[in-house]
């Protein structure tokens, strides 16, 4: 009976597959993904802007052997396609699930996880070779995404296992900061940093994506995007796709990326430090309170502001104070203290720091 079920369930099943996949003329319609993964670069040659650990890749592809790897830098720069584009080239797309075990910072990676998932896997014994007749590398690979967030323990208990098992295993480690990794891990391993995309390479990947999606766009909205994203790849092309999507059929505009991206405007800014400067404490009070209603963050708003009063004319001196309780307030952010208050609290020191200057 249960199997006359299990049977039932599968053919009733596989129709209503082929019907959502299928399109009105009987083909398949392609799978929609998000753009990020979409132009996800799927070989070594494609990713940008990081010649060194391109050059080393391409060595080990090519026969030599790979070392562990330690993959660090800010967010959105390829460390993790990197390391999946290499992994593909090396074992091909069908021995690909069976070599690479890939564990991210939302999977469970404290010091059980290690001595169990990753010691068994690190220790089956690899064979086989590739169907198109290319040479396969005789280990796998384990990669840790997000390393940083490991506990200590863990990581201590991932060294004895990166050593024991370098005959059939390699590891690649990415992180976002090099600093909270053990000593004894960062030493077993090629440290390679990402840096932040310069903003011409990412202007070029953002033509090449609205060209192969039929956008329209102006160069303002462009250079706006790589503004926003700081070095980021991934955040800029997300913000591309957002845009896309809000402007259907017209033309992707500076404004509606600003928009998107959270960044409050610069007129804000501007008349918020224009009445730190020359205005009253009542006044502040007002015009911290409705641009913090309007719904901008408040660590976005700090960042704006610190950039604003570098680039202000006043002493060095006055410049520290401010940008020392920047420094508090953000850290009171973190610990989710309220917005409003801390906003205010920095907005009157600029205030006193004015002051000193009249």
């Amino acid at each position: 009976m249960h199997a006359f079920l299990k049977g039932a369930t599968v053919q009733s099943t596989k129709p209503q597959k082929e019907k959502a996949t299928a399109g009105p003329s009987g083909e398949k319609k392609p799978k929609a993904l998000p753009w990020v993964e979409k132009y996800r670069p799927k070989c070594v040659d494609d990713v940008a802007f990081q010649e060194e650990v391109v050059a080393v890749l391409k060595k080990s592809l090519e026969g030599a052997d790979l070392p562990n790897l330690l993959f660090y830098g800010p967010p959105g720069t390829g460390k993790t396609s990197t390391i999946l584009a290499a992994a593909r080239e090396l074992f091909g797309p069908e021995l690909y699930r069976q070599r690479v075990l890939e564990l991210n910072a939302s999977d469970e990676r404290g010091i059980q996880v290690v001595r169990e998932k990753v010691k068994n896997f690190a220790q089956l014994t690899v064979a086989g070779s590739r169907s198109d007749g290319k040479p396969c590398p005789p280990f796998k690979i384990i990669i840790l995404d997000e390393a940083d967030s490991m506990t200590a323990p863990a990581q201590a208990a991932l060294r004895r296992t990166m050593e024991k098992e370098s005959r059939t295993t390699r590891f690649c480690l990415i992180c976002n900061y090099i600093s909270r990794i053990i000593e004894p891990l960062t030493s077993r391993c090629s440290k390679f940093r990402f840096k932040p995309l310069a903003n011409q390479i990412q202007h070029q990947r953002l033509l090449d994506i609205c060209e192969k999606e039929n956008l329209k766009y102006t160069n303002e909205s462009i250079e706006a995007l790589v503004r926003v994203s700081e070095g980021d790849l991934r955040k800029a092309i997300t913000y591309l796709q957002s845009a896309a999507r809000l402007n259907t059929d017209k033309e992707i505009t500076e404004k509606a990326v600003v928009e998107i991206a959270g960044v409050v405007p610069t007129k804000m800014i501007d008349n918020l430090l224009e009445i730190c400067f020359k205005g009253t404490f009542e006044k502040l009070e007002v015009a911290v309170k409705n641009i913090v209603d309007e719904g901008y963050a408040a660590t976005q708003i700090l960042g704006q502001l610190h950039e604003a009063i570098i680039e202000r004319d006043i002493s060095d001196k006055q410049k520290s104070a401010i940008t020392e309780k920047t420094a508090v307030v953000d850290k009171c952010l973190a610990d989710g203290a309220d917005e409003y208050l801390q906003m205010l609290s920095l907005c009157s020191v600029i205030m006193e720091q004015a002051e000193k200057n009249n």
